[in-house]
């Protein structure tokens, strides 16, 4: 159903009337609940509106009263501002509906199959983001499908696991993703045998979510071709959204920048049709949109979508939310980027700050959505500590830097162990932070650990090794004085990047200017006058070529179909997927 502007109405008739059976709430509560869905969200809303959250909080602990407010789709944006509102109130919402639900299931387990369908569909409409609760209901939804052996009830246990597989994605249970992966396997072979078929595009493109965080990208990129050929007609627009933003994903880690590009924006461009401008799902595609410009070298407006999907984010969700978290930390590193030539970085660490105060109040210290907002928070104490005129603040600032760094690497090799794309960034950070410290074999040692690894999991050639090449060519020229290996480093660093990305990419800016340091120091001044031009032209290639401009522009129409951007992406893959 398409989103419509969710505002509140002025004084109207309408208005007052709900008004005055707020005044008396006590009185009515009964009554109130035998009101059409619309009208008793309203009066529930205005309460909300009042600050009356004990009150809102004791009807929305009941399960009967939420599932049917739930029934106003209209409302759903409205419904995520009194959620958010009564969890940070300190009413435990999520956990007693949770619970509340996985009773009702243990009750009609032996009930008739019809009570148990409904059941199950309040279950699927119970995930409000709270990833520990969200998963007790799929999994007594799930527990439900299995107590008969009927077709219907395969369908809804595939239904059932690709809902859970997202929740155990979001909440970093990768392990237990794969299992609910296979699970959903066994039922969808169960429908197969019977001469029946369930779509299977939104657990493929789960199963790519999953693989793509595992940082296990030829994996991914494989399981999201599989899931754009089951994009057919009459799919959910939800589901194919979805599956285009995890197929943009793994194309841009694979660098097939023209595939990704055309999914992205075809990607938005749906879910603003469709949903509107102020959906969480139109800000999820943003996010997605703006991980692409980041991946592009289109910094400045990568910072602008990022922007705009967290605004949406903070008007849904309000509070502590941790898809709230997850976009201040996406802003916080885009920001971070585009700042890094300026030294201006108020703004990202504000942003990273955020990230790590939400989902610190929300999960446990020790969990893996935190090692990359540490990371993140890390980098900019960095580079705040060098540019520090105060030596005692720079070490303190350095030594936080590296307790975060060191926290993320734990946390990563925990999750992912040592030969992992993760784990290598995290050796790299602490490279770059070892030689801001002075510690110049530690960095190395960092350095070259993250460059083999990169090196085998992505091949010789990619944006990650180049990454770490040059900040080993940077130790070496400006610490270690191996200016020979630097300059092999950073020649390997700028050919990389180039073929990449092109003559105006902006870390070449930094392999140019390490260049005319290091010809300067070994007196090759012909070498340093040939930098100097090459520096001069990259300058003037940027102001062509970035020019800031309205990423949205380009996508507020679309000039082709759902159909025509499928088939156009499988047809490079050399496949054929179903007429959509």
């Amino acid at each position: 159903m398409a989103a419509v502007e969710l505002e509140w109405i002025p004084e109207t008739l309408y208005n007052t009337a709900i008004s005055a059976v707020v005044d008396n709430y006590i009185r009515s509560r009964r009554d109130i609940r035998s009101l059409p869905e619309n009208i008793q969200f309203d009066v529930y809303y205005k309460l909300y509106q009042q600050g009356r959250l004990c009150q809102l909080g004791s009807e929305f602990c009941e399960l009967e009263v939420f599932a049917k407010v739930l029934r106003a789709l209209d409302k759903r944006h409205l419904l995520h501002h009194c959620f958010q509102a009564l969890m940070d109130h300190g009413v435990k919402v999520a956990s007693v509906l949770a619970y509340s639900f996985s009773r009702r299931c243990s009750y009609i387990a032996e009930s008739d199959a019809a009570v148990k369908e409904k059941a199950i569909q309040v279950g699927f409409v119970l995930d409000a983001g709270w990833y520990s609760d969200a998963e007790k209901v799929f999994l007594s939804c799930l527990q439900l499908c299995t107590l008969h052996d009927e077709m219907l009830h395969w369908f809804r246990a595939v239904e059932c696991c690709v809902r859970l597989l997202h929740v155990r994605n979001g909440n970093c249970k990768y392990h237990l993703g794969e299992e609910t992966f296979k699970l959903a396997q066994t039922y969808m072979d169960k429908l197969s045998k019977h001469g029946q078929q369930a779509n299977k595009a939104a657990l493929y493109g789960e199963l790519c979510a999953l693989l793509f965080a595992k940082s296990h990208y030829d994996e991914a990129y494989k399981w999201c071709i599989e899931a754009m050929k089951e994009i057919t007609a009459g799919l959910p627009v939800k589901v194919v959204v979805d599956v285009l933003r995890q197929a943009s994903k793994a194309c841009v880690v694979k660098r097939e920048f023209k595939k990704a590009e055309q999914l992205i924006k075809h990607a938005v461009y749906l879910a603003r049709d469709h949903f509107g401008s102020k959906h969480p799902k139109y800000s999820d595609t943003l996010l997605d949109y703006g991980f692409y410009l980041l991946n592009v070298d289109n910094i400045c407006q990568s910072v602008a979508i990022y922007q705009a999907a967290l605004d949406i984010r903070q008007s849904v969700f309000g509070g502590k939310n941790i898809h709230v978290a997850t976009a201040h930390e996406d802003l916080a590193y885009s920001s971070y980027v585009h700042q890094y030539s300026s030294g201006k970085f108020d703004n990202a660490l504000f942003h990273a700050e955020r990230a790590i105060g939400i989902i610190t109040h929300i999960l446990p210290e020790d969990h893996l959505l935190l090692a990359s907002s540490k990371r993140v928070k890390a980098l900019i104490l960095e580079e705040i500590a060098i540019d520090c005129h105060n030596k005692e603040t720079e070490q303190r600032l350095l030594q936080e830097a590296h307790d975060l760094h060191l926290s993320s690497l734990q946390l990563a090799k925990k999750a992912f162990g040592e030969f992992n794309v993760q784990t290598a960034k995290h050796y790299g950070n602490l490279g770059r932070l070892y030689q801001s410290m002075r510690k110049f074999k530690e960095a190395e040692e960092m350095h070259i650990k993250a460059i083999q690894i990169k090196e085998q999991l992505l091949g010789q050639e990619d944006y990650e090794v180049a990454l770490s090449v040059g900040h080993l060519a940077s130790l070496y020229n400006y610490d270690m004085n191996q200016y020979e290996n630097a300059e092999k480093l950073y020649l390997r660093s700028i050919a990389i990047g180039k073929k990449l990305f092109g003559e105006g990419y902006s870390g070449l800016e930094y392999d140019y200017r390490g260049l005319i340091k290091l010809y300067n120091s070994i007196g090759n001044y012909e070498k340093v006058f040939e930098y100097h031009n090459v520096l001069s032209n990259w300058n003037r290639l940027r102001d062509r070529q970035y020019s800031v401009t309205d990423a949205l522009e380009d996508v507020s129409t679309s000039p082709q179909s759902t159909e025509e951007v499928v088939q156009s992406f499988l047809i490079s893959q050399n496949v054929e997927g179903p007429s959509c």
